[in-house]
């Protein structure tokens, strides 16, 4: 694999994951909508772990949720997904610093190597995966209550967390999809090998034409 493409690849797995940890803590997964609102008093924004709400005067009040067992269960997958993307991010970007062709930490051994970046980019590919399902899980239910018209609750638009979450995981994708799949995954290389030629090997050098044919008279007529 070309060096160059490893440390592209090593690079876009890196920002996905740094902007995983950017997505998880945003406060704005979901904002309350201003859409058929003629005076807004308040506005209420959510992510995973807790629940703000800023007034007319600009104070901020924030709660956390005070139960898990009793959020929806596409928050509590969200939340395990996007903990499952830091972990999955975090053990690819060690693997894929190891295996690189830069590195020595690996030694000389290049399919060694190559084996190492391949499963970091697996490890990047499951970063990515687990992002997009949770981000995406999401925002398909603040999309599914905003165009019901019978929700009876607020409803909410899509906020900027999850379009970072978005790219963090377009970025994993590529990364780990060309780390997969332009690494070195076969077995070791062919080294070639002396050839031994079969019998015996005479050394000396070759007699000429006319010492040939004299020698093949003697012993032709003895």
């Amino acid at each position: 694999m070309d060096p160059i493409l490893e440390v592209v690849c090593l690079l876009l797995g890196f920002i996905g994951w740094v902007m995983v940890g950017i997505a998880i803590p945003n406060r704005y997964w979901k904002v309350s909508t201003d859409d058929g609102n003629v005076i807004i008093t308040s506005n209420i924004y959510e992510n995973l772990w807790m629940s703000c709400a800023t007034d007319s005067t600009g104070v901020h009040n924030c709660r956390e949720f005070p139960s898990l067992l009793a959020l929806n269960g596409y928050i509590q997958a969200s939340r395990a997904l996007m903990i499952a993307a830091v972990g999955f991010g975090s053990i690819g970007l060690v693997a894929t610093l190891v295996g690189v062709q830069c590195s020595k930490a690996a030694g000389e051994d290049m399919v060694l190597k190559g084996r190492i970046v391949g499963v970091g980019g697996v490890l990047f590919f499951l970063q990515g995966l687990c992002t997009m399902i949770s981000v995406s899980w999401y925002a398909f239910n603040i999309t599914q209550d905003f165009f019901n018209p019978f929700y009876p609750g607020i409803k909410y638009e899509i906020g900027e967390g999850l379009y970072i979450g978005w790219c963090s995981a377009v970025l994993a994708l590529t990364g780990g999809s060309c780390l997969t799949c332009a690494c070195k995954l076969g077995t070791s290389e062919k080294q070639p090998y002396p050839y031994q030629p079969r019998g015996r090997v005479y050394s000396g050098v070759a007699p000429s034409r006319s010492q040939a044919a004299t020698s093949y008279g003697q012993d032709a007529y003895v």
